[in-house]
């Protein structure tokens, strides 16, 4: 069975997203950043953590990838131009989408006060637009970021959109609102945001 240690609201939904969509068992320990069970298995103190027979897996986007090639499923197999197509639009929602969330989420109140430059947050809402517009073209026709099949990606954007609600980073493009309204309508996504 997999343990999961991490909040609901940090990446670590991510996590719980893709294994309520695999209908595999888990146990779920809602533990904040840096607090004792998570430092225990990460040094760093970040969240979310994987933990599967005593092993620690670190990093959303590398856990979800991993459970996706374990059971075979929200991904296409590796060596294939799918999964080429794939890997390209997770490393882009990361470096787009996730990174200026991050970063304006170190500035509102991660950092230590005197730190933080509340001024950058401008410019990284007009990246997070201007990226928006890009992803438009990277889209596939269907439900999902690559046509038919729902992949890792969605889970990583549709994570990314909730953030940027929440963050106040608009969404200016109505195909991605459309997208994320859908997205949150699964019941495995549902299930996911209530733990």
């Amino acid at each position: 069975m997999y343990t999961v240690i991490g909040t609901a609201k940090s990446r670590a939904a991510r996590v719980l997203w893709m294994l309520e969509e695999l209908g595999v068992p888990f146990e779920h320990v809602a533990a904040s950043p840096r607090s004792e069970g998570v430092v225990e298995f990460n040094p760093a103190g970040k969240i979310p953590v994987l933990i599967e027979d005593g092993t620690p897996i670190t990093d959303s986007t590398a856990i979800i990838q991993y459970l996706a090639d374990k059971h075979g499923q929200f991904t296409h197999p590796a060596g294939t131009l799918d999964r080429a197509r794939q890997d390209s639009l997770t490393q882009f929602l990361l470096d787009e989408f996730d990174a200026a969330l991050w970063m304006a989420a170190r500035h509102s109140f991660i950092l230590p006060e005197e730190l933080r430059q509340s001024a950058i947050k401008d410019s990284l809402k007009w990246e997070f637009e201007r990226s928006q517009k890009t992803l438009m073209h990277r889209m596939g026709e269907g439900p999902f970021l690559m046509g038919e099949v729902m992949t890792v990606p969605d889970i990583i954007l549709t994570h990314c959109g909730n953030w940027a609600l929440t963050a106040r980073f608009p969404i200016v493009e109505h195909k991605l609102s459309t997208y994320l309204d859908r997205m949150r309508e699964r019941p495995a996504f549902k299930r996911a945001m209530a733990r």
